[in-house]
């Protein structure tokens, strides 16, 4: 051993600074990167050839390939973004009254369910006539 041991002063304050830059950068860039990749794959208007020639470029220059796609094609990613989304909800509000069974269904319905399970003997006759009267209530 030559005795040199580093010490922490040997890194100063700024070279963490700049290395935690860096690497905050490089995984913005990557994100960056990976999203508009999605983003060519999720447009549906876009020709299989677009997305070819698109996805070359990215992959084949990727700084400037990101960069002009973002400046041809940003506004609609934006957009395609919120129409995902609103699908995404309406898919999940339906799921929920689907599953709830209460909003998207007559009280006849409901009233005909709840006999079923009363009949099938899941629940008393107290409790099938606190559920009917909430029913009803509605």
């Amino acid at each position: 051993m030559n005795g040199l041991v580093p010490l922490a002063y040997d890194y100063p304050l700024l070279g963490v600074f700049w290395t935690t830059l860096v690497i905050f950068l490089w995984v913005l860039w990557f994100f960056l990167l990976f999203k508009i990749i999605m983003d060519i794959f999720r447009d549906h208007e876009m020709s299989g050839w677009g997305k070819a020639g698109w996805l070359i470029f990215v992959i084949i220059l990727p700084f400037l390939g990101v960069f002009v796609y973002l400046l041809a094609r940003g506004k609609g990613m934006a957009q395609r973004d919120m129409k995902d989304m609103t699908e995404q909800r309406k898919m999940m509000d339906s799921y929920i009254r689907e599953t709830a069974g209460t909003p998207g269904q007559s009280q006849v319905d409901q009233l005909a369910k709840l006999s079923e399970i009363r009949a099938r003997g899941d629940i008393t006759d107290e409790e099938f006539q606190a559920a009917k009267q909430r029913i009803l209530q509605q």
